[in-house]
């Protein structure tokens, strides 16, 4: 397939090779015939091969293990039967063996859908990317008889669980706790082995702007990512709805918020009223609108948000939807989305189904879409929406194949949200979910040349001098080791307590590892393979015959101006080899080209693939000045 020369999946994201899932009560219905539960299962660059183990139903029951064989590039759906719904539906307090665990000889992405009275998804997080500290992010409900709720699922014997710093059980593998009460936004909740942690609204009450103003409570569900994971700054987009809702959670004191496109909402029940000073676990709502092209939010400490589909005016009406929203730092250069088409289930709805995408506004025409592994093409369907804060860009994609995933590539990173919605004679429902991003470690981080040091194996350098930053939350300030650095298993002394620092690097492999003691004298250690390669490549470009790096100091009278790119070790296949820009906006792919300049300076950037997956960029100023002479006719 042409996709598998040109990029490779990031280490860490929500691809992998293991799942945990579990579900709970909508409002006070019985789970039963009425209920569509489907597990869906998408395949990577490999074939993959494995089963689905309903964990609560006994041996030799022929419900409990459901096995699955799909190609590259292919869907797998399980349609639960009725003892398979049951054993997954939490209805009270307490501790259960009400999960499923999923289990892949290959790396996929993995998807629960459900449509009992209204419709919800989510996707599933790996096993490897799941941590011990989660803050429940949920709505409420105007009846308190219909409860918010969370589920945790253990994925190792004698787990011990607490919530908000109480003491609550202990599991063993596969065992649930699941907790109802009021709006739980903000509740810590805490383990000693890493857990699943579902946010399971029974039905939440989320304001609606619709022109009749119809108002409807739905269950929302999503599975939520640890706090390890959070990050500082995001781009909130908005699907095909006038408006929607996002809560921010704190994860630290003093934690200070900015955002720009968003209205701060004063009289939600248990929101703080102003962006400063949030506790850990207080949070703020925002109203957010597609006519402000979305929200840039940035924090000086670690949040968490979810937003969350309140109304779908395109199409009528749609009931609440909830979904958890990456940051900026857990972009990835491909993601694979399979839409839940209406073929697959009994009930004909939700219609409309989407893939949300956020990208880099400078590069977002660079973003291409292959329909199960065939030639990629630009996006197409929607339009682009620039948030000029953020410096990203949003696109709504409405998606109609569901036998094959849908492959987006840039390589300057995006994420993939994906929804659905229906008119409201087609049952106003609507869902809304993470479809794909990076799961990266960012409380304590370091990074090569700028490359994550989870992502190191899969982008190699070239040998010379690297540039190593640490980003690190609550390290402790006077703890004489409390940044040691280590290259093969050998403390590197120069760069002890050093939070950035330089070395060369000859060709070879090595283990990069960073030791740090937290506040709480807490330590942790985070290591990257460092992979350096001996290469034959040089790049150079020039515009009228200027080489790049002298162009600073000359000026053009002529207008039109040639530019060429010379390069030594180009990528043979790549799409992006080559890639020239003006003032950061993608120009062309051509090593020649010719373009004509109204007078000014400006910024001319070339991007260079080589052949053994590095990139390297140069720069230069070009200065336009065509001289303007007029002659008077005088007469004599």
């Amino acid at each position: 397939m042409f996709i598998l020369g040109v990029f490779s999946l990031q280490a860490q994201n929500t691809e992998g090779k293991e799942f945990w899932l579990t579900y709970g009560k909508y409002a006070n219905a019985p789970v039963g015939s009425g209920y569509v539960m489907i597990i869906r299962i998408v395949s990577g660059s490999q074939p993959s091969n494995g089963t689905i183990v309903f964990t609560n139903l006994p041996n030799g029951n022929p419900n409990k293990v459901v096995s699955f064989n799909i190609g590259a590039y292919q869907v797998f759906n399980h349609l639960f039967v009725d003892p398979q719904k049951e054993s997954v539906y939490n209805t009270v307090t307490g501790t259960s063996n009400l999960s499923v665990h999923i289990n892949a000889s290959e790396p996929v992405t993995a998807f629960f859908f459900n449509h009992g009275f209204c419709a919800e998804a989510t996707n599933l997080f790996p096993v490897t990317t799941l941590g011990t500290k989660y803050h429940q992010i949920s709505y409420t409900h105007q009846d308190p008889i219909i409860q918010d709720a969370y589920a945790v699922v253990a994925t190792q014997n004698n787990t011990q669980l607490w919530h908000n710093g109480a003491f609550v059980t202990t599991l063993n593998s596969g065992q649930v706790y699941y907790r109802a009460s009021t709006d739980m936004t903000g509740a810590l909740i805490t383990s000693n082995n890493p857990v699943a942690f579902f946010a399971i609204n029974q039905g939440a009450f989320i304001p609606h702007f619709t022109q009749g103003g119809s108002t409807y409570h739905k269950q929302i569900m999503q599975q939520l990512a640890p706090v390890h994971t959070w990050g500082k700054k995001f781009l909130v987009p908005v699907t095909l709805s006038d408006r929607e809702r996002v809560r921010v959670v704190a994860s630290q004191d003093g934690t200070d918020i900015t955002q720009v496109g968003g209205t701060l909402q004063t009289t939600v029940q248990g929101a703080q009223t102003n962006l400063n000073n949030l506790q850990t676990g207080e949070f703020v709502e925002l109203e957010i609108t597609l006519a402000n092209n979305g929200c840039y939010i940035e924090a000086n400490y670690p949040v968490g948000i979810c937003s969350f589909m309140t109304s779908f005016d395109n199409f009528s009406v749609a009931t609440p939807a909830q979904c958890w929203i990456p940051g900026i730092e857990q972009t990835v250069s491909i993601s694979l989305v399979s839409p839940f088409l209406t073929n697959l289930f009994v009930v004909p709805k939700p219609i409309n189904h989407y893939a949300l995408i956020v990208t880099p506004t400078p590069t977002k025409e660079n973003t291409l879409v292959s329909v199960g592994g065939g030639p990629p093409v630009p996006v197409s369907g929607g339009f682009w929406k620039d948030n000029i804060d953020a410096g990203m860009s949003f696109y709504n994609m409405p998606l109609s194949n569901s036998s094959t995933p849908y492959i987006f590539t840039n390589q300057q990173k995006l994420f993939i949200l994906g929804y659905g919605a229906g008119t409201l004679v087609q049952g106003a429902n609507s869902y809304y979910y993470l479809a794909h991003s990076a799961m990266r470690e960012l409380d304590a981080a370091f990074y090569a040349n700028d490359i994550h040091f989870q992502d190191l194996k899969d982008n190699s350098m070239c040998e010379g001098d690297v540039h190593f930053l640490a980003e690190i939350e609550g390290l402790h300030p006077t703890h004489p080791d409390r940044i040691t650095w280590w290259i093969d298993g050998t403390e590197y002394l120069p760069a002890k307590t050093l939070l950035s620092w330089d070395k060369p690097f000859s060709a070879g492999t090595y283990e990069i590892r960073m030791d740090v003691v937290y506040e709480n004298n807490e330590t942790v250690s985070k290591a990257g393979t460092l992979i350096i390669k001996s290469c034959n490549q040089s790049a150079a470009f020039f515009a009228n015959n200027v080489l790049h790096s002298e162009l600073k100091d000359t000026t053009f009278c002529n207008k039109n101006v040639n530019f060429r790119a010379e390069i030594e070790g180009l990528h043979p296949t790549a799409s992006d080899s080559i890639m020239w820009y003006i003032n950061d906006v993608f120009e062309t792919s051509q090593a020649t080209w010719n373009k004509p300049f109204e007078n000014g300076i400006y910024e001319i950037k070339l991007v260079v693939h080589y052949d053994n997956d590095t990139y390297a960029t140069l720069t230069g100023t070009l200065k336009i000045q065509a001289l303007w002479i007029k002659i008077r006719n005088v007469r004599y």
